[in-house]
């Protein structure tokens, strides 16, 4: 445990250094990320690198985290949406940082895990469902921030219409094999796009991205 906790503050304090928003670095901080991966991985949770969670899924790593939700400026009072919930991890920081927050998994074995793991720790501001086939989760539209944690080849319309004016799409654009990290704001007189630098996810499926 001592060992895990030292790591836990290392990560931290580099998180601190290189993230501008201190509301996301605390957040962070609030949240087990130990309680979102396997008992073999435990005392790895806090190495700033993806890990595996199964089913060709990974948690992502913890700077990127911090990188996508520093880009979604939350202030508190905002309804998110996320695709690729995966081990949940993300979806607990996001619900720590916004009023609510709706995820949707393409895998059920990773949604049902989630959401326990979600419930266990008390986030009753969290909606986990089993992915459609539309991208994302238009019931739930418009959404003042969209997160994607997973790569696509093109930025889909279908997103930017569940979201709302002056909202934010944070999203990986690219190549299965390599994207650039996007952030789309919607606005009216045409989208303003900023490239936050090159990152490699799994790809998103779906109608709208890749095809499964």
């Amino acid at each position: 445990m001592a060992d895990l906790e030292r790591a836990r503050e290392n990560l931290l304090k580099y998180l601190d250094h290189e993230i501008a928003d201190k509301r996301v670095v605390e957040a962070m901080r609030r949240v087990p990320r130990e309680a979102f991966v396997s008992p073999e991985q435990y005392h790895t949770a806090y190495d700033d690198r993806p890990l595996s969670i199964g089913f060709g899924q990974t948690i992502s790593q913890p700077f990127i985290v911090a990188l996508m939700v520093q880009a979604l400026e939350l202030k508190g009072r905002e309804q998110v949406l996320e695709l690729g919930t995966g081990s949940g991890y993300e979806a607990a920081i996001l619900a720590e940082l916004a009023q609510k927050m709706v995820t949707v998994e393409c895998v059920p074995e990773l949604a049902e895990s989630a959401k326990r793991v979600l419930d266990k720790l008390g986030y009753s501001n969290v909606e986990v469902h089993v992915a459609g086939k539309t991208l994302g989760w238009p019931e739930g539209a418009p959404y003042d921030a969209i997160i994607v944690s997973a790569g696509a080849p093109t930025i889909p319309e279908v997103l930017l219409e569940q979201l709302a004016w002056n909202g934010r799409l944070v999203i990986p654009v690219g190549s299965r094999g390599q994207q650039d990290l996007l952030k789309v704001t919607k606005l009216r007189k045409g989208n303003r796009i900023e490239n936050l630098g090159g990152c490699y996810f799994v790809p998103l499926v779906g109608e709208g991205a890749w095809e499964r």
